[in-house]
């Protein structure tokens, strides 16, 4: 085809361009165009603005959705992070007061082993100072009946009058202890 342009163009004949098209197939060509450029314009044009903003709203809704969501994960998160603040600070006050309250039952205890070793100690003292009293009573009574037996074999006369010999020997006892107190305290 090409040869056969040059052919004709030496020729000098005036053949008309294959590429530009005749007028009547402009006119032609442009009257569909432009109906299809107005229904695209004005029909498929909006639906798909339609359809995109409809998309976009989708999307924000879903960003803004997310973003609530993870507002609301930091809110509990914060409110998790709090709790258990306050959790480990109320089991630190409680292990405080259970030493405390455990202290204080060791320290009661104790005083009430000390009053009761108090009791038992003063209780035994007082046992033994009842008992220290019979057996200086008993052995009085003894050493008496002794003395007086001892001083009858010793003047030779029956010291039977109960009255005057019990006299006598308490006399005696108590001059002797009076002398016990006088040697103690020097």
């Amino acid at each position: 085809m090409l040869n056969a342009l040059a052919f004709a163009a030496a020729a000098g004949e005036t053949t008309k361009n294959p590429l530009i098209p005749e007028i009547y197939d402009i006119v032609w060509s442009i009257i569909p165009f432009v109906i299809i450029l107005f229904l695209f314009w004005k029909v498929v044009l909006p639906a798909m603005r339609k359809t995109l903003d409809a998309r976009a709203e989708l999307i924000e809704g879903g960003i803004k959705k997310a973003e609530n969501a993870q507002a609301e994960a930091d809110a509990a998160l914060e409110e998790y992070k709090k709790q258990l603040a306050e959790a480990r600070a109320e089991a630190a006050r409680i292990r405080e007061q259970a030493r405390i309250d455990g202290t204080a039952i060791i320290t009661e205890l104790k005083e009430q082993a000390t009053v009761e070793a108090a009791r038992v100690t003063a209780s035994a003292k007082a046992q033994i100072e009842a008992e220290r009293q019979s057996a200086i009573i008993s052995l009085r009574s003894e050493v008496g009946t002794l003395a007086i037996d001892l001083a009858s074999g010793v003047i030779g006369e029956s010291l039977s009058d109960d009255k005057k010999a019990s006299a006598v020997v308490d006399r005696f006892l108590a001059e002797l202890e009076s002398s016990e107190k006088v040697k103690a305290g020097k």
